[in-house]
């Protein structure tokens, strides 16, 4: 079975991404893949560099992401011209991944896809796994986590997918309202029910 994982900025998916690679479950993770392809000596960082000057690589080779996101950041041509190579490049790597994992006879994958939704890259995968929390948990943690303001937390939760919007289109959902061990629990009974683990 082909999961996807999803969830949104500070609901704890990564740390149910850790919990199901601990539970020997092979992980294809979108943001890995998305610093990978663009490695130096890759395809897309070549192209990325052709379209944007070689001042946006490092002495080392490889991609300055400050100077690159203060390009694309004011011009959306620009940030539309960059995702136009990125994605397919990302999307190809985590099907290769997928693949891989499938002919080395894994009989399930986990594809980590942070914008699983709002890529509409549902078709890649046979069932969904949201991570969810609410509002008031998530701003509290992400305002603990990368030190914003409720001003800063409140617009990067805004500029996602609601999380009750991601819920309606989930296979199953995990509240990461609470303690570790209860994240834990629904995660073991949902993938128990799935038949990818077996009752103990």
């Amino acid at each position: 079975m082909i999961i996807g994982l999803t969830g949104s900025i500070a609901s704890g998916k990564s740390t149910v991404a850790k919990m199901m690679a601990t539970l020997g479950l092979p992980i294809v993770d979108a943001d890995v893949v998305a610093r990978d392809v663009v490695e130096p000596g890759t395809v897309t960082l070549a192209t990325i560099a052709e379209h944007f000057g070689q001042d946006i690589l490092l002495e080392d080779g490889h991609l300055n992401r400050e100077k690159l996101g203060n390009v694309i950041f004011h011009e959306p041509a620009k940030r539309k011209l960059l995702n136009d190579i990125m994605h397919p490049a990302i999307r190809q790597e985590m099907l290769r991944q997928r693949d891989a994992y499938i002919q080395e006879g894994h009989p399930h994958v986990v594809m980590d896809i942070p914008l699983l939704f709002e890529s509409k890259l549902q078709h890649f995968v046979e069932r969904i796994l949201v991570v969810s929390v609410s509002e008031q948990v998530q701003l509290r943690r992400l305002m603990e986590r990368n030190q914003l303001s409720e001003e800063e937390a409140l617009a990067r939760i805004h500029s996602q997918l609601p999380l009750s919007v991601k819920e309606k289109g989930a296979d199953a959902v995990i509240y990461n309202n609470e303690n570790l061990t209860n994240t834990e629990e629904q995660l073991i009974k949902i993938l128990t029910y799935w038949g990818i683990l077996q009752d103990k």
